[in-house]
């Protein structure tokens, strides 16, 4: 046997440019390296970051405005973000000084409501919003109707089925930051709902999640949203009931 085939090849570093996961970090005896435990610190501090930045929602509201979209602003029964932490339940609510404010809105029954929410990410909100909603744009059918885009802080998933039913919107998808893991603080996810309404499940939304760049893209999240939304018209369903079936490469023109 020659000595080269003695050797073999480590297969670690062909893998690591396919995946952002923590393998083949190394060992110094029972600890890991230095390099990578000032990694791992950095990559919990910038999701530590991430739940507690505030949203800027000015800057929003104008990315909003320079791409036509007239805009909202409301908050959840939570006072703060100590409070939106440990009461999940308030940020599921819609402030009862809204009430009145969205009521003027209900002259047209919107055919889709975007809710923006900071969620646990308010990073992922300011980084990917806006260009998934310039795709969503192009895609969207001419005869539907939208509400102004309502953009909601210290808000959860839910609270986007109180302010659609409250605008009496047939569908609403809500565009809120997930939970910042140690490889990504700045994941985007939509949920989308067919005939929203206070007391709605998990199980009657379609989650489609992991959008930004090194994830799904804006493009295809677009796509699937839109496919998912004129589903959910035919079939007056969604969440369990309305499963994406569409094929990968579909088009929407």
């Amino acid at each position: 046997m020659r000595p080269s085939e003695l050797v073999q090849a480590d297969p670690w570093p062909e893998l690591m440019a396919f995946t952002q996961a923590r393998i083949s970090l190394g060992r110094v005896g029972t600890s890991l390296p230095t390099a990578q435990v000032q990694a791992l610190a950095l990559a919990h501090a910038m999701a530590r970051d991430a739940v507690h930045l505030p949203l800027d929602v000015p800057l929003l509201a104008q990315g909003l405005k320079d791409l036509g979209f007239d805009t909202l602003t409301v908050t959840s029964q939570a006072n703060n973000r100590s409070q939106y932490l440990l009461r999940p339940d308030l940020g599921r609510r819609l402030h009862e000084r809204h009430f009145a404010e969205l009521e003027q809105y209900q002259r047209e029954r919107p055919s889709l409501l975007l809710v923006i929410a900071d969620g646990l990410s308010s990073l992922a909100v300011a980084r990917h919003s806006l260009p998934l909603i310039k795709e969503m744009s192009t895609r969207l059918p001419k005869d539907w109707t939208l509400a102004p885009v309502v953009i909601a802080t210290q808000g959860r998933v839910a609270l986007g089925d109180e302010i659609a039913q409250r605008l009496n919107a047939t569908m609403v998808a809500i565009l809120i930051g997930e939970r910042p893991g140690l490889t990504t603080p700045d994941s985007l996810g939509v949920y989308f709902t067919y005939a929203p309404r206070v007391g709605c499940s998990d199980a009657m939304r379609n989650c489609i999640s992991n959008i930004h760049p090194q994830g799904l893209d804006y493009a295809s999240a677009a796509t699937k949203l839109i496919w998912l939304a004129k589903e959910a018209l035919k079939r007056r369903v969604s969440g369990v009931m309305l499963k994406d079936t569409a094929p990968v490469n579909h088009s929407l023109t």
